[in-house]
Formats: C-alpha cells, sequence, structure tokens
C-alpha cells in the first residue's frame, strides 16, 4: 500500500480544534490497524515555541528525542499513544533556519533563494521524512494558522504540489470551518464556511472532507447545504458540535462516518475500527463520580489554563479513573505572595506546583510548599514545584535560612538550586535547556519506587537548574530523600519529605506521558493521596 497524506486545515477563525479533529482521526485509523505518524506546521517565525511565554503559546509539549513543540503535539500522543518525535513539529523559523544555513553554505550554487522552489521544497522534504523515519501507513498533518492567513501560504502551496506529485489517491485535505449562529435571526450560517473554502480553493486546493464545527448540533438541511455550495459529496461533510470530555470526539466521529470516508476515500487497506478500549476509558470518565477531589496549580501562568495544558488532562485522567469528580482551583503565586498560603490554599485536598521561569511569583509557590508540608495536604512538586519545594525544605529544615536558586539570586550565598555544570558556558535560550527523554534511577524503600514499582524508570526533562552538590548531604540530613537520581548518582531527579503522607517532586515532566487509558502512576498516586 503506498503511503497516504492527509493535510488538515481550518476556516473562518482559530481555535476551533484543529488539533483534536486530526488526532481523533489518528486514533481512528490505528484503531483499524493502521501505523499513524502525526505532524503540526506552524507559521509562526520562531524556530520552536521553547523562547516564548506561555501566555503567548500556551505550554511547550517535550517529545522523547527532547524537540519543544507546540501544544497539539500532547493532544496527538494522548490520542494516538504514539511518540512523536523532532520531525512532527516544522515552523516557519525551522524552515527559513535551514534555508538560510545551506544558503550561507552555498549549497544553492548560486542560484536565487525564493518561497518556490525553496521553502516549499523544504517543507515537503520535512513532511516525506516523517513519513520515511516512522514507517508510516498514514501522514496526518496540520497546517496551522487559519485560511487567508499570509503567513500559512508556503505550507499550502507547499501541500498542493505534494498531492500532484504523489497522485489525488494518496492525499486528501480536511477542512475545519466554523457555522456561526446567530441569535436574532434564530439560524446557523453557511456563508463563513462557503468563503472559507472559496479561499482555500483560490490556493489551488479542493477540500475533500469538511468538519462543520457549531456551538450545537446541526440538522441534515444545513450539512447538505454546506455540501452542496462547497462542492463535496454530503457524506464527507462531518457535524462536530462543542462536546466534553474532548475524549468522545474520536467516538462522535466514527458515530457519523468520518473514518469510513477516509478509508474510502484513499483505499485504505484495513480492518474495522475497535474502540471498545477508548469507548471504556470515555465512559468512565462521563460516568457519574462518587467523590470530588479539589487541586490547587498553585504557578505563575494560571490566567491562560492552556499554559499547564498536559499537567490539567494528567490530573483528569488520574481522578477518572478513581471514580472521583475533579475541580481544578488555579491559584495565582503573586497572589499567594499577597495574602498568604492559608487564605487561598485552605480548601484544596492536593497541592501541585508546576514548571516555569523566572522570579515572578516564587515566593509564593515556595509559601505553598511549607502549607503543604506543614498541613500534610498532598503535594505534587513538577520540574520547578521540585526546586522551590527543596529551597522551602532547606530554609525551614536544614537551617539554610538563605537557600535559594542561582536562577533568582544570581549572587547567593546557599543557593541550593544551582545551574548545571554543562548548562555554564551556555549563552544562546533556544533548544539549549537539558530536553527529552533521561533514565532516572529509583531508590528502594522510598514512596517514589511504590508508585512506580520499578528500580529506573525514564521521563522527559526541560531545565537549566539542579539540586545543588554543595548541600545536597545537609539537605538530607534535615530528613529530606532524594529519592531519585541520574544512574550516576550526581543529578538529583526527585526528593520527597517521609514524614507527610504524600509529599513528592520531580525534576521531569510526568504530564508528558499520561494517557487517558493509562493513566501515569505518580498523578493515580497523587489523586489517591488527595482523595484519603
Amino acid at each position: 500500500m503506498n503511503r497516504k497524506y492527509v493535510f488538515v486545515t481550518g476556516g473562518v477563525v482559530s481555535g476551533l480544534g484543529k488539533g483534536v479533529s486530526a488526532a481523533s482521526l489518528g486514533l481512528l485509523l490505528k484503531e483499524r490497524g493502521l501505523k499513524i505518524a502525526a505532524q503540526k506546521l506552524d507559521p509562526y517565525l520562531n524556530v520552536d515555541p521553547g523562547t516564548m511565554s506561555p501566555y503567548q503559546h500556551g505550554e511547550v509539549f517535550v517529545t522523547e528525542d527532547g524537540a519543544e513543540t507546540d501544544l497539539d503535539l500532547g493532544h496527538y500522543e494522548r490520542f494516538i499513544d504514539e511518540n512523536l518525535n523532532k520531525m512532527s513539529n516544522l515552523t516557519s523559523g525551522r524552515v527559513f533556519w535551514n534555508i538560510l544555513t545551506r544558503e550561507r553554505r552555498g549549497e544553492y550554487l548560486g542560484k536565487t533563494v525564493q518561497i518556490i522552489p525553496h521553502v516549499t521544497d523544504e517543507i515537503k522534504r520535512s513532511i516525506y521524512s516523517l513519513g520515511e523515519i516512522t514507517g508510516a501507513d498514514v501522514v496526518i498533518t496540520e497546517i496551522g494558522g487559519t485560511i487567508g492567513d499570509i503567513e500559512s501560504q508556503p505550507f499550502l502551496e507547499a501541500a498542493r504540489q505534494l498531492r500532484t506529485e504523489i497522485g489525488s489517491q494518496n492525499c486528501m485535505f480536511i477542512h475545519v470551518v466554523l457555522v456561526p449562529y446567530l441569535n436574532c435571526s434564530g439560524e446557523y450560517k453557511t456563508k463563513p464556511s462557503q468563503h472559507s473554502v472559496r479561499e482555500l480553493q483560490g490556493m489551488g486546493i479542493m477540500p475533500d472532507c469538511i468538519i462543520a464545527r457549531s456551538e450545537k448540533r446541526l440538522d441534515d438541511e444545513i450539512l447538505s447545504k454546506i455540501a452542496m455550495f462547497c462542492n463535496v459529496e454530503r457524506r464527507a461533510v462531518i457535524g462536530n458540535e462543542n462536546i466534553s470530555p474532548i475524549y468522545a470526539l474520536p467516538i462522535l466521529l466514527h458515530e457519523r462516518g468520518f473514518d469510513d470516508y477516509v478509508v474510502s476515500r484513499l483505499a485504505l487497506e484495513c480492518g474495522k475500527c475497535n474502540l471498545d478500549a477508548w469507548s471504556a476509558a470515555v465512559a468512565r470518565m462521563c460516568g457519574k463520580k462518587k467523590r470530588k477531589v479539589r487541586i490547587a496549580i498553585c504557578g505563575k501562568y494560571v490566567k491562560l489554563h492552556d499554559a499547564y495544558l498536559s499537567i490539567n488532562e494528567s490530573l483528569y485522567h488520574a481522578s477518572s479513573f478513581n471514580d472521583a469528580e475533579l475541580e481544578l482551583l488555579f491559584i495565582d503565586s503573586e497572589e499567594v505572595e499577597k495574602k498568604g498560603a492559608e487564605a487561598l490554599l485552605s480548601g484544596a485536598d492536593g497541592i501541585l506546583v508546576p514548571g516555569g521561569f523566572g522570579s515572578r511569583g516564587i515566593e509564593g509557590m515556595i509559601d505553598a510548599a511549607r502549607y503543604a508540608r506543614e498541613k500534610d495536604i498532598p503535594y505534587l512538586g513538577i520540574c520547578l514545584g521540585m526546586q522551590v519545594a527543596v529551597i522551602e525544605a532547606s530554609r525551614s529544615l536544614a537551617g539554610l535560612c538563605k537557600a535559594n536558586s542561582r536562577e533568582f539570586d544570581e549572587n547567593g550565598s546557599e543557593c541550593v538550586i544551582d545551574l548545571m555544570d554543562e548548562q555554564r558556558n551556555i549563552t544562546s535560550k533556544g533548544g539549549t535547556m537539558r530536553l527529552g527523554s533521561y533514565p532516572c534511577l529509583v531508590k528502594n524503600g522510598t514512596v517514589l519506587h511504590e508508585i512506580y514499582r520499578s528500580d529506573i524508570v525514564s521521563e522527559r526533562h526541560r531545565h537549566r537548574y539542579e539540586v545543588s552538590p554543595v548541600f545536597r548531604e545537609r539537605i538530607e540530613k534535615s530528613g529530606i530523600v532524594f529519592s531519585g537520581t541520574s544512574p550516576d548518582g550526581k543529578l538529583v531527579e526527585a526528593m520527597e519529605n517521609p514524614h507527610c503522607r504524600f509529599f513528592v517532586a520531580v525534576q521531569a515532566h510526568p504530564e508528558f506521558k499520561s494517557r487517558p487509558n493509562r493513566v501515569h502512576p505518580l498523578f493515580d498516586s497523587f489523586i489517591k493521596a488527595s482523595l484519603s
């Protein structure tokens, strides 16, 4: 079977859920026995989102091989349950970087470097390479942005060229559009969808399938109208109203014949779709819960919940698995500095301090860790959340009253968190942290070992700072246990306080490996402790 390529585009407005639609298709095709690769093309000029504020772009999702990528890749991994790689996210910045590097080396032999063919060839090379590297039967590529954006045009042109190269029988386009409802007239309007498709046709691309997004379910008359005016088959227009949880979307799309149409359109050789396991997980999420758990996320980017998207989803997976309704309390750590931990955290069953960068709100996070320890409230620290827990323990238990991180106090005398040795001479910020999957040696007899039930585990990382070896012994003498280290013992990967019911913090980002039908054990244990 020839490798097939599916492109997912969006029109009318942004934020329609192209990524979740692409991820849902990936799941449906995988459950038919096909090997799937997923990819996101982003039109912004940053090389990757690694140096962008979470308020600009939401969380940065890290792959096993250390790529800092768009948060949509988190959806891909959670739905398709395949580890993605550096080829799975391509930005305009990366495209131009690659091209200009070749130009400076003289690889274009004096030719004028242009959008066509050089930029479009570079984009196509990335799409083809992903298929070759993964051996996928189907490559699903989401093109970021909205049709009509000037930034997206090179990606759309590359996709158009790719279809002419491999033939329309091996390539299809899925267009996600908004069908708005006007209260004043009491009806849904299809004209924006028609204009969006016309804009796409102006780029030389005829969509094969349209996903019509709406607040509520669209009737057949509306879907038939879209089919007629947009020149696609009626069965290729799939209604997609708002649905919760998002994990129910593959089931809805399957019931409406989405994957059947894609299989038919691309002449895919595969079996029937088996969604039994996925449906069971979704049914568990949707079922009436016996109890409720309130988790406070105390961080500095809480005004944008997508900044902690994978953490939110991991907590949701674990709560559902434990038959509990999750209530997330997003607590601004700067507000904790002003009002105190007692005022803002007293109603929480569990406290989680997530990752982040910079000194803003740090004392509030440290206060949250102190409050959790003193009140014996289950605490989970992630990345920076481990570092602030170490700082708090150093100040309160180890007698290091000036304890801090070198990141926040450059000339501090008691920097219990310090810059990693290999980071000291690095000045460039993009893609230079300790990134990707690293092994962790788990100490026997610890809570961490009980959670993982393994002597060695692997998690993904994104950090520059570590627990300073200078103060490590003194901190341990205060009662803190460093329950996870790098295999050579040099780097602290996890800490815990054995005097608390549950007080565990890790340097890694375990949230990137949680799945709706396979809960991460660390989040599972945290929710269990919070429920108790």
